[in-house]
């Protein structure tokens, strides 16, 4: 609920500009919000807090295709939406959405159902070894079995990342990786894996930043933010502008200069650096402390959870969450490349913030059903 208000007061400063010169009303942003996202949002939060985990872990499979089909009319002419060159969103007449965003929680939601039935067939196969200890029975195909299991978690990132590359959308296949990596050596597998696993996306990722001249250029820009600070390096080098005018305590909300059209995407994608230009270092580091109790909460929920996918759900929930806020944070500050993701809760726009409670709503309900 604070970072929501933290959300909401910084949405009111930052996008009055914006929002009179493109809608005519100061606070046409900050409505849309509120009432088309924030709203809709909480009502599905409590929605997804209310139904069974059974029923959730049940229907995974279904809710992950079914999103993958969603993410093929990005392509269709006359529901995909194209801009900037990604083309990332579904219209459907009376309302747009990115349905990579809701990706996020269908992968979380299959791949700990499938990790946590995969545990529990391993379980019953070391209880009948047991019973024939004597004999010093040893699973020979154990090997065999591991690679059979990696070679399906292939399967499925494959699958994701063949989509999202082709929108392009590699700043949320970042995320989903490394997620989906996290829940994979939670749930026990071979520590080997990781070896194997960290080889072959590493080089898929150099590949990708090879493959096009702005990943490229964003990667040369982060290495050397003078290198053009009126092109590539123009966000980057406002984004550190803002940041050092709020010093210690900022400039007082609604203060900020970098809003006014000198901070591209300050609604969104670079929203934390007009937050600490208005609130300073104090009130930026109090967002970062909120972010790592909602991880320390998140984490202590998976721990305390009745059953392994429950476990591993608010594992990957709670970690995607301050991830991404944390790439957010860090790419503004320099910290990382400057990428396109949003700031959990704070930056503007609809599908993170409904996807983002949503996530939150299944934590609670994880936590109810300790």
């Amino acid at each position: 609920m604070f970072l929501l208000i933290s959300g909401i007061l910084i949405l009111a400063s930052v996008s009055t500009t914006i929002s009179q010169e493109k809608f005519g009303h100061p606070f046409s942003f900050l409505y849309q919000q509120i009432v088309f996202r924030l709203l809709p949002g909480l009502f599905l939060a409590f929605l997804f807090f209310k139904i069974k985990l059974d029923l959730l872990r049940k229907s995974s499979p279904f809710l992950l295709l079914l999103n993958l089909l969603i993410l093929v009319l990005v392509f269709i002419p006359g529901f995909g939406i194209s801009s900037g060159g990604a083309s990332r969103w579904v219209n459907l007449k009376f309302f747009s959405f990115q349905p990579a965003e809701f990706l996020k929680i269908t992968f979380f939601l299959y791949l700990a159902a499938w990790l946590a039935s995969k545990n529990r067939a391993k379980e019953g196969k070391n209880q009948v070894s047991v019973s024939f200890r004597r004999k010093k029975i040893k699973d020979s195909s154990g090997l065999e079995i591991n690679l059979v299991e990696l070679l399906a978690f292939f399967v499925l990132l494959g699958t994701i990342a063949f989509f999202l590359i082709l929108q392009p959308n590699v700043s949320t296949l970042g995320v989903l990786l490394t997620i989906g990596i996290i829940m994979y050596f939670a749930s026990g597998t071979p520590f080997w894996h990781i070896f194997l696993m960290g080889g072959i996306i590493g080089g898929g990722f150099i590949l990708l930043i090879k493959s096009a001249a702005y990943r490229l250029s964003r990667l040369q820009v982060f290495l050397n933010p003078n290198l053009d600070p009126l092109g590539q390096g123009y966000q980057i080098s406002q984004s550190l502008i803002a940041i050092g005018s709020g010093g210690l305590f900022g400039l007082g909300l609604g203060m900020s200069r970098q809003k006014f059209g000198f901070l591209p995407e300050s609604t969104s994608d670079t929203i934390f650096a007009i937050l600490t230009e208005e609130v300073g270092f104090a009130g930026g580091l109090l967002v970062i402390i909120l972010f790592l109790i909602f991880l320390w909460r998140g984490i202590k929920i998976g721990r305390e959870g009745s059953d392994l996918f429950s476990r591993l759900l608010a594992l990957g929930l709670s970690s995607w969450i301050c991830l991404q806020a944390f790439i957010h944070i860090g790419s503004v500050l320099s910290v990382l490349p400057l990428t396109g993701i949003p700031l959990p809760f704070i930056s503007y726009g609809g599908s993170h913030l409904i996807a983002e409670l949503v996530g939150v709503g299944i934590l609670l309900n994880i936590s109810k059903g300790k």
